[in-house]
C-alpha cells in the first residue's frame, strides 16, 4: 500500500470548499499511483467541517477509512498550529477529526493557538495519532520543546517539499530525531495541488483499514519511505501552479473549471 501521509482537499485556507476541485484532486491522487491519503486539512480552513461531510456522504466506508468510487483510501486528519510555532498532525475515524475540530473553534485565530502540551491534553483524550509535521522548516519550533513533551508524538513527518529542497539536511535532522524519541518517521507530500502527489510516499507491505492498524505496522517498521527522482521538478511545479490559480481566484477567474475541463493535465 502506497500511502501519503500528508495532504490537503483544498487549494488553500481561505478559499470555498469546492466538491469538483476535492473530487479531482482525489482522482488524480489515485492516478499517481497512490493507494491511500492521510487528507490533513488546515485545522482552521473554511468549510472545514463541509469538506468531511462531502466526503463521509459520497465514500464507502472500510474500518476507520473512506472509500473513494476510484478505490482511493483515505484516512482522516487535521494539520494543527501551535503556538511555539509549528504544525501538529493528527489521524483518527472522521467523526473524531470532526468533533476535535470543534473543540478547536476557540484556538484558530493566529495569536490565539493551543501551545502544544495544552494541544496534546486535548488530543490524548481521543483514540488518535499524533504525529510532527515538516518539523525542520523555517519558522517552525518543535525541535525546540522538551523532549518529555516531544515523547508524547507518534511518529514524525518527513516531507515531500522540504525533501525536494534539501533531502540530505532534512532527511538527516528528522531521522536522527526520530531515532532519539524511538517514533517512526513516515512520509507527506504536502500537497494542495494535485501535481505534488508522488514525490514522495510511504510504501506498505500490507494494506490497512483502520488507524490502530496503520500505526501498528508504522511502529513495526514494515515500510519504506520512497522518493521520486522527480520530487523537486514536482514541488516547483505545483508550487507555480498554486499561485497561479489563486491569482485567477482572486481576479475573479474560475480555476476550478480550468482544472476540470476537456485537457486536464
Amino acid at each position: 500500500m502506497f500511502i501519503d501521509f500528508h495532504t490537503h482537499g483544498k487549494l488553500a485556507k481561505q478559499l470555498p470548499f469546492s466538491t469538483e476541485y476535492t473530487d479531482w484532486l482525489l482522482g488524480e491522487a489515485h492516478n499517481a499511483g497512490l493507494d491511500a491519503i492521510c487528507l490533513t486539512e488546515h485545522f482552521n480552513t473554511l468549510q472545514f467541517d463541509e469538506l468531511y461531510g462531502y466526503l463521509l456522504e459520497n465514500c464507502r466506508r472500510e474500518g476507520d477509512s473512506l472509500i473513494t468510487g476510484e478505490g482511493l483510501r483515505i484516512f482522516a486528519g487535521m494539520e494543527t498550529d501551535i503556538a511555539e510555532g509549528g504544525h501538529i498532525l493528527s489521524l483518527g475515524t472522521p467523526e473524531i477529526i470532526l468533533k476535535l475540530n470543534s473543540q478547536l473553534e476557540p484556538y484558530k485565530e493566529k495569536g490565539k493557538f493551543l501551545p502544544f502540551e495544552k494541544l496534546m491534553d486535548l488530543f490524548e483524550k481521543y483514540p488518535v495519532i499524533v504525529g510532527a509535521a515538516h518539523p525542520y522548516r523555517v519558522g517552525g519550533h518543535i525541535p525546540e520543546l522538551p523532549k518529555e513533551q516531544l515523547q508524547r508524538l507518534h511518529f514524525l513527518d518527513l516531507n515531500g517539499k522540504d525533501v525536494a529542497c534539501d533531502r540530505e539536511y532534512f532527511e538527516g535532522k528528522t531521522k536522527s530525531m526520530a531515532q532519539k524519541l524511538e517514533i517512526p518517521m513516515v512520509s507527506g507530500s504536502d500537497t494542495h495541488q494535485a501535481v505534488q502527489y508522488g514525490c514522495i510516499a510511504t510504501k506498505f507491505a500490507k494494506t490497512m483499514e483502520t488507524v490502530e492498524e496503520l500505526y501498528e505496522e508504522m511502529k513495526k517498521g514494515c515500510y519504506e519511505i520512497v522518493v521520486s527522482q522527480d520530487a523537486a521538478f514536482k514541488v516547483k511545479t505545483a508550487t507555480i501552479l498554486k499561485a497561479a490559480l489563486k491569482q485567477i481566484h482572486a481576479l475573479g477567474g474560475d480555476y476550478v473549471s480550468i482544472l476540470t475541463s476537456e485537457g486536464k493535465m
